[in-house]
Formats: structure tokens, C-alpha cells, sequence
């Protein structure tokens, strides 16, 4: 899983959004809890961003960089996300992996 190491060069920010509590945000809190060390210790000047909420959906969301004058300009690139809700670990995963290749 040498992507892993690779997510700073496509990606400008990798943003978690779950419920602390909510059964439907389990996998995703678990991820989290499992991956977060190792993603930040490949990745160190990657902002991963964690963000709970009560009654948050799980959800995974990226930034790609347009490039750097575009960023330099106020502009913070585009933004995709996904739903991670119903999915486990492993899918969350290889979602993340797709998101890298973009």
C-alpha cells in the first residue's frame, strides 16, 4: 500500500466528517482511530482534518490543488467527497485510494 505515502502529492487536504456516537459512523471512527497516526507519520504535511458532530453523516472528503498560482490567488482548489456511510473499513480504504489517483 505504498499510495499511502503518495496522498501530499495530489492532495491538499483529506477532511473525516462522523458522529462521535452513531452507529451509522462506526467504520468510519474506526478508521480513523486505526489509520490517522500512520496517514500523518507518510503524509506530515498533509492537513487531515477530523470533524464531529452529533448527527453527522460519515463522510470523507479531499481537496486537489488546481495548481499553485491558482491557490496563491485566494482560490483553495475543488473539493470531492463521499458518503461513508454502510461502509467498512476496507471500503473507506480503497475510496481514499481512489481519490489519491485523481
Amino acid at each position: 500500500m505504498a499510495w499511502r505515502g503518495q496522498l501530499s502529492k495530489n492532495l491538499r487536504e483529506l477532511r473525516f466528517l462522523f458522529c462521535q456516537s452513531s452507529p451509522a459512523s462506526s467504520s468510519a471512527r474506526s478508521f480513523v482511530e486505526k489509520n490517522y497516526k500512520e496517514l500523518k507519520t507518510l503524509n506530515p504535511k498533509l492537513p487531515i482534518l477530523i470533524r464531529e458532530c452529533r448527527g453527522t453523516e460519515p463522510q470523507l472528503w479531499v481537496r486537489y490543488a488546481v495548481g499553485a498560482q491558482v491557490l496563491s490567488k485566494g482560490n483553495f482548489g475543488v473539493e470531492k467527497g463521499i458518503r461513508l456511510d454502510g461502509l467498512s473499513e476496507e471500503q473507506i480504504f480503497k475510496a481514499l485510494k481512489e481519490f489519491s489517483k485523481l
